[in-house]
């Protein structure tokens, strides 16, 4: 049986978490979920987790400071993360993908959409992993 792959919730609102957490699971992830940015730093730290999806808006430590603390760890630099927020202007967009956000959604989503964005990004990262791996095999 192959493995599951990990997707983190990082979203305040139950109602989207739930949302966003039902689509992964049908899909065939297992969703850990989180409802402010402590605890998403505190579960991405002690879990493998394939993809972060990230609410700008958060309660206390702010998707903000995730973002360039996700990016500014060695450890944790390599995971794609997803940025879902009610923020449509572009300015903002710019911002987020500077920083390393991977890809940067408007909320509210389908379900359709949030799926094939997620399956888009941890197959990408899936293809740069293969590459590298046959990089460093061509090598020896």
């Amino acid at each position: 049986m192959r493995k599951l792959k990990t997707v983190l919730v990082i979203e305040d609102e139950a109602d989207i978490q739930n949302f966003i957490s039902r689509v992964l699971e049908l899909e065939g992830y297992q969703v850990l979920r989180a409802g402010d940015g402590k605890t998403g730093m505190d579960l991405l730290r002690d879990n493998p987790v394939a993809l972060v999806l990230l609410d700008l808006r958060l309660p206390g430590k702010d998707g903000w400071s995730v973002l360039r603390d996700i990016k500014h760890d060695p450890d944790l630099s390599p995971i794609p993360v997803i940025v879902l927020t009610a923020i449509a202007e572009s300015i903002q967009r710019k911002k987020t993908l500077r920083m390393g956000a991977t890809k940067y959604l408007v909320k509210p989503l389908s379900a359709h959409s949030l799926s094939q964005n997620v399956a888009d990004v941890l197959h990408q990262k899936s293809e740069q992993y293969q590459a590298a791996q046959q990089g460093a095999l061509s090598r020896e």
